[in-house]
């Protein structure tokens, strides 16, 4: 019997539950809900996050509510890049402001490990910054869930 909560899609994973997993993780993190995007990690959750080094759900949590204090109006697009068994690698871009109002665009790669349950127990992060105009914005929807006819990153040339 499972001692741990299943989060679907469980590896290993097809072409069709990874884009799902990862559509899955990109609404969540859109929700800017730390305690229910740290549900989908493993209790023991190990992670890079830049140059940080983050372990277990709390500090999952700790993290994700200052990064969403200081990265207002935050808006998330991800795109599998590949996968296999239990690990799927992702590109993401995001776009947000901070308390002055000036405007980034953070692009990175994720490669991410998930246990048997579907939990993601390893994330991988490596984040670029680059300022932009406003006028330079490209995620625009109301509301925390990308809609489904907003482009995605290559359609959008990123």
């Amino acid at each position: 019997m499972t001692t741990q909560p299943q989060r679907p899609s469980l590896p290993p994973f097809s072409a069709a539950e990874a884009v799902t997993k990862a559509r899955m993780a990109e609404d969540a993190w859109n929700s800017r809900d730390p305690a229910r995007v740290a549900l989908a990690y493993t209790p023991d959750t190990r992670w890079r996050n830049r140059s940080e080094f983050i372990a277990g759900r709390a500090e999952v949590e700790a993290f994700l509510t200052r990064k969403w204090q200081r990265e207002l109006d935050y808006r998330l697009i991800k795109e599998v890049w590949a996968h296999a068994g239990n690990r799927i690698a992702v590109r993401f871009a995001y776009e947000w402001h901070d308390a002055r109002g000036r405007w980034t665009r953070s692009y990175g790669n994720e490669n991410w490990e998930f246990d048997e349950n579907g939990l993601m127990a390893v994330r991988h992060a490596s984040i670029n910054d680059l300022p932009i105009a406003d006028t330079d914005r490209k995620f625009h929807w109301d509301g925390p869930r990308r809609p489904d006819d907003h482009p995605g990153l290559s359609d959008l040339g990123l």
